[in-house]
């Protein structure tokens, strides 16, 4: 059954809430910006046993935070940003359940099967989340890398899922250009996931409130999870309350 995935979007040093697309070197459309920092969302998170949940690092300066998070959830959290074979281990050490990477799996724009069985080697497959966070392109979507803005030529289609199922232990799958835009979850990608991912997926973009929730449950047949961010109550948003979401979590436990 699908389930809600929490997460940490860190920006700049601070939680924020920003719009996927809009992200770059100089900044990114903020939809939101916390009072409280990454430990606070942590805490409330492990409180609730709300598992399986994300901190992504978007750019520099926000290292601090992570490590924050990190110990005050120790095995409670993935985190993503910046991770390569070099550095990938001392977030392991740091608490981390799992390391997610996106960019350090391509070279010169071309998906490395060379570095992802390094770092494989490295953190050992059930501790890896490959994130195939996307763009669309006329009928097909394309993984992004560089803070979204650099659309490669690898495919987010059934032979890429199934291929790289057998090299980790879950997939992320932003769909980069609704999210942060609350204008409801992209459809047809999550139907795709939802008839051909053989392992533990999470997507995440424009869900708006609980009726998504159903959605996905709906289009995946329960085979893929939902991450809200924009829209939930804790990040200023109206749409759905963490409340909601604890309750599907807990009325919806478990697969099958």
């Amino acid at each position: 059954m699908t389930q809600f995935r929490p997460c940490i979007d860190l920006h700049q040093g601070k939680v924020k809430q920003i719009v996927g697309g809009s992200l770059s070197a100089s900044g990114a459309q903020t939809n939101y910006v916390s009072e409280y920092d990454a430990a606070y969302y942590a805490k409330l998170y492990r409180d609730h046993n709300l598992t399986g949940g994300h901190v992504i690092a978007l750019g520099e300066g926000n290292q601090a935070q992570v490590k924050l998070a990190l110990n005050t959830w120790p095995g409670g959290l993935q985190v993503g940003g910046g991770i390569n074979a070099e550095n990938a281990v001392s977030y392991l050490d740091a608490g981390a359940s799992h390391i997610i990477v996106t960019s350090y799996l391509f070279e010169n724009n071309q998906f490395s099967w060379q570095r992802l069985e390094r770092i494989k080697a490295e953190v050992g497959k059930q501790h890896l989340v490959l994130d195939l966070s996307c763009r669309k392109k006329d009928d097909s979507w394309f993984i992004a890398t560089n803070r979204w803005q650099t659309v490669t030529n690898t495919e987010v289609n059934e032979e890429t899922l199934l291929k790289l199922a057998s090299h980790c232990d879950e997939f992320l799958i932003h769909a980069a250009d609704v999210e942060g835009l609350q204008g409801g979850i992209d459809s047809e990608l999550v139907t795709l996931l939802g008839r051909t991912v053989t392992i533990p997926t999470v997507y995440a973009g424009g869900a708006r409130n609980i009726a998504d929730l159903e959605k996905v449950q709906q289009l995946s047949d329960g085979n893929v999870d939902l991450t809200i961010g924009s829209a939930l109550d804790i990040f200023g948003g109206s749409g759905i309350t963490l409340e909601e979401c604890i309750k599907w979590n807990n009325e919806n436990n478990g697969r099958g």
